[in-house]
């Protein structure tokens, strides 16, 4: 019971956080939808583009969860600084392609046939963003040394606290006011850049001022690059990071695609994406606790209580998962009247909400499987199921049944095919993975592997 206590307080702790930043989307998507119709569609595309590239970025700097939080475990604790300022020159590295390609989305929204109304406001709206990427994957990196140190708590209360700014700004910006003239979508993305700034600010005073981070030695002078430690981390955080972005495109070119329908699709489809995505925290916090303590337990030579810790974590996302799924399948055409006003709008985000309850139970053993199977450095495989299931079979599929057909069944121009053959090949992505995680746990070579090793000289 101890270690099911630990895991459910560090989740909460971790889904507190991430549901406040999560009401940065929710906030985002009602302003826009309340200041317009062609607002909403540009954020629904512009999202997606940005998700794509920030979660891609954000995975390589998750993927070393594992890595500090066996150092930890492994009394290593002045190893765990010295890592951190390595992965600095990893993170400088992922701002420089992330801001590049934000800055540069003109091919994607041709090659997606977005409509030219929409292109101008997508591209305003990135080009700001570009500039808050840099404190946003900068921050990441700070929660994720306080996930794996199995303290969330400071973490959690700057995000909170960032909220109370955040909304009021998306409101003031978008609509204007007091001397500011409105501002739309593109309003919004300047309250991210302010609120991200902030954060990054609030955790760097506290990386300095708390006594807690002492034994780590983390407020160091930087080193040089260690290219043999930072290629150690590469080789962890670029499959991971390849597979988050795998598994975000099939979202965005999702989205993408779905705009060609119109503003009604389009809009409909961000609520479906929106509600998935709040969902998604439940089971990304049981993941981030149960990885922590995995590889906790790893590194302090004790596998069998490593495997005690993914039975918990499986028990709780499978409880959760159900309970959250039925709600949302039961009250689904409530909640799409909470998000519009238009009815063609609120009836087919209804629909969608359907299936987004049967994606969430797939999504959560799926979520819990990846991050357990960094614990055992299983990165590759990951990648290669979601390559062939959710860009396969999900996102090529749903584009055939709604643009071409398939076999004897006519093509069907609605947000609905995409969402069905998502569901699909999530089900068997979840299947799939948890069979590798299966092996993985009782492969008597992954312990070895994981042994603690001497710290660096």
């Amino acid at each position: 019971m101890p270690e099911l206590k630990v895991i459910i307080r560090h989740a909460v702790t971790v889904l507190v956080g991430q549901l406040a930043v999560m009401a940065f989307g929710v906030t985002d998507t009602i302003v826009a939808g309340r200041y317009s119709e062609t607002s909403l569609a540009a954020l629904s595309v512009g999202s997606a583009i940005y998700i794509s590239v920030y979660v891609a970025l954000m995975g390589v700097m998750q993927a070393l969860l594992p890595v500090w939080a066996e150092q930890h475990g492994a009394r290593r604790l002045a190893d765990v600084g010295r890592s951190l300022r390595q992965a600095l020159y990893l993170c400088a590295i992922t701002i420089v392609m992330g801001m590049a390609a934000l800055l540069s989305p003109d091919a994607v929204l041709r090659w997606t046939e977005v409509p030219a109304a929409l292109q101008g406001e997508v591209q305003r709206y990135l080009g700001v963003l570009a500039l808050a990427l840099a404190p946003s994957l900068l921050f990441r990196i700070y929660s994720t040394l306080n996930q794996s140190l199995g303290k969330p708590q400071l973490v959690t209360w700057l995000q909170i606290g960032s909220l109370f700014i955040k909304v009021p700004l998306s409101i003031w910006f978008a609509f204007g006011g007091l001397g500011l003239a409105p501002q739309g979508v593109v309003g919004c993305a300047w309250a991210t850049l302010v609120v991200n700034y902030a954060m990054l600010a609030l955790a760097l005073w506290l990386l300095r001022t708390q006594d807690f981070y002492l034994p780590y030695r983390i407020w160091q002078r930087l080193e040089r690059p260690d290219w043999r430690q930072i290629g150690e981390f590469a080789r962890l955080g670029i499959p991971g990071g390849l597979a988050i972005l795998v598994e975000i495109t099939s979202f965005t070119l999702m989205a993408l695609f779905i705009a060609r329908q119109g503003t009604a699709a389009a809009a409909s489809h961000q609520i479906a994406a929106n509600l998935a995505a709040v969902l998604y925290m439940m089971p990304l916090s049981i993941a981030i606790a149960t990885s922590a303590r995995t590889s906790y337990w790893l590194g302090a030579g004790d596998p069998r209580r490593a495997r005690a810790a993914i039975r918990m974590g499986f028990k709780l996302v499978a409880l959760m998962a159900i309970a959250l799924s039925t709600i949302l399948f039961i009250a689904r055409g409530e909640v799409a009247e909470i998000y519009a006003r238009n009815p063609a709008v609120i009836a087919l985000a209804s629909a969608l909400l359907a299936w987004v309850a049967a994606y969430h139970l797939a999504d959560a053993v799926q979520t819990l499987c990846v991050f357990v199977l960094r614990c055992y450095r299983v990165t590759v495989a990951p990648l290669l199921v979601y390559c062939v299931l959710l860009w396969g079979l999900g996102l090529t599929g749903g584009y055939l049944l709604a643009y071409h057909g398939v076999g004897t069944v006519h093509a069907i121009a609605s947000p609905i095919t995409f969402w069905a053959t998502s569901a699909i090949a999530l089900a068997l992505t979840a299947t799939i993975f948890a069979a590798i995680l299966w092996r993985a746990v009782r492969r008597p070579a992954a312990r070895q592997a994981q042994a603690p090793r001497r710290p660096a000289p």
